[in-house]
């Protein structure tokens, strides 16, 4: 039956294989069930109700785009718009959580407008395959950024003038310091937690070198097993392996979408529009691209119009359980540099997203220098398709650069695709070599154009 669902051997994968990507991926990604509550708590709403709907919706859409598209791609609500749901929308214009939910929905049907008339597959099909390319590198190094922000291997230094420290404590830790007040370091090797990632990365890559089947979990497991061996980690005060979140409190059809449409949150649902379609897409591209199954060079993505609806699905249906944007998560790569090959990553991930509405707890067992080597070595298997980039055309060259460098380095896979979008057309026309230019390239351009001078 598994054979049949998901093609196994037409994918030169197993089932054991499969599952353990499956379990690589989440155990990568589990931190959004607890970071979720805590940021969507700012903007006044349960952390119960909120962890119900990251659980149940990340478990149920990802299910979906497993059995139904057969792509090993996770979701669940974003990180960078869960920041902009709490601190711009609800916080910043003051606007009700019900009604933030319910401009999430309606960006959702929008989504879900774009890829029923096929406006999403035109865009993927008009990329040229260098910036394709890119993005598959450019998230490589995105998920780089977080496995060393979260290790600790790589740290930000502050050294704020008096000035700019009154405006972080005036908006409460939200103000941007000056490009001389910050740079990024080395994190300090010395430190307990720093020197077990060290380790965890450096184990994992002698494991991965002698081609173990594994290789992820087993240095997560056993990079576990030393920080509790050593005190490093660990186990929460009153420590149950159960604990069943009150549904009492559940958020369902909480969301406000008369109030959503009022003219004033025009700006709000194009935003959140804009950002899942460029995230979404680099995820999509990135992910397949590793796993085998999409071509950039050769334009084949097939099943991208379905796993494209099972995401725009995926968006409104999260607004209505009262979860933001639910979006493809670049973690996604880590199930895939594992071994995932098919929708049974998906599948099992799916399971342990809906696992945990029972034993949450058991989570947070597992330590950040645990799981931060994963996703540094992911990055490192998703440079491998840089070379087919040809970098001594200029016009080639700079666009994929430009998508991806600003991708980790802005922290947005959105602003590197949009780069590139911008760039590339724009070279190609001083260059005299528009013919080399297909036509959404430039409507795309305008539009982005437009968002970052509006917004």
């Amino acid at each position: 039956m598994l054979e049949k669902l998901f093609a196994l051997k037409e994918r030169n994968t197993t089932v054991k294989g499969e599952i353990i990507a499956g379990l690589t991926t989440f155990i990568t990604m589990a931190y959004i069930l607890f970071l979720a509550p805590n940021l969507l708590s700012i903007a006044g709403m349960d952390k119960d109700a909120v962890l119900i709907a990251t659980a149940l919706g990340g478990g149920l859409v990802t299910i979906a785009m497993g059995v139904l598209v057969n792509y090993p791609i996770c979701l669940a609500p974003g990180v960078g718009l869960l920041a902009f749901y709490t601190f711009t929308v609800v916080l910043g214009m003051g606007i009700a959580w019900q009604t933030a939910l319910g401009a999430v929905f309606i960006s959702g049907l929008v989504f879900l407008f774009l890829t029923l008339t096929t406006v999403r597959q035109h865009i993927v099909e008009g990329i040229p395959a260098a910036m394709k390319i890119a993005i598959t590198v450019g998230i490589g190094l995105f998920i780089t950024i977080i496995g060393l922000k979260l290790s600790g291997l790589m740290t930000v230094t502050l050294s704020l003038s008096p000035d700019s420290l009154a405006q972080v404590v005036a908006t409460q830790g939200h103000s941007t310091p000056g490009s001389s007040e910050t740079i990024l370091t080395l994190g300090n090797l010395m430190d307990p937690q720093v020197a077990l990632a060290l380790f965890g990365l450096i184990f994992t890559a002698l494991l991965m070198a002698r081609n173990v089947q594994g290789s992820f979990i087993i240095g997560a497991v056993v990079t576990s097993i030393l920080a509790y061996a050593t005190g490093n980690a660990q186990l929460p005060e009153n420590f149950s392996i159960m604990a069943i979140p009150d549904f009492s409190k559940a958020a369902f059809f909480e969301l406000d979408i008369a109030s959503a449409m009022h003219l004033g949150l025009v700006t709000i649902i194009f935003s959140f529009t804009f950002v899942e379609l460029f995230d979404s897409m680099g995820t999509l591209i990135g992910t397949a691209t590793k796993a085998g199954i999409a071509n950039p060079k050769e334009g084949k993505f097939p099943g991208l119009g379905k796993a494209m609806t099972v995401d725009a699905v995926g968006v409104s249906f999260g607004a209505l359980l009262g979860a933001s944007t639910i979006t493809a998560f670049v973690e996604s790569a880590a199930g895939v540099g594992a071994g995932g090959r098919t929708g049974l990553t998906a599948v099992t991930c799916g399971v342990l997203f809906l696992l945990a509405l029972l034993f949450a707890p058991l989570i947070t067992l597992v330590p950040n220098c645990a799981t931060a080597p994963i996703l540094i070595l992911v990055g490192a298997l998703m440079m491998e398709p840089i070379r087919d980039i040809d970098f001594s055309d200029w016009t080639e060259a700079f666009p994929s650069f430009m998508v991806i460098a600003l991708m980790p380095f802005t922290y947005s896979i959105a602003n590197g695709v949009a780069a590139g979008l911008i760039m590339y057309p724009l070279l190609k026309i001083i260059a005299g070599r528009t013919k080399e230019v297909h036509w959404i390239m430039y409507p795309l351009a305008i539009i982005v154009l437009i968002r970052y001078i509006w917004y």
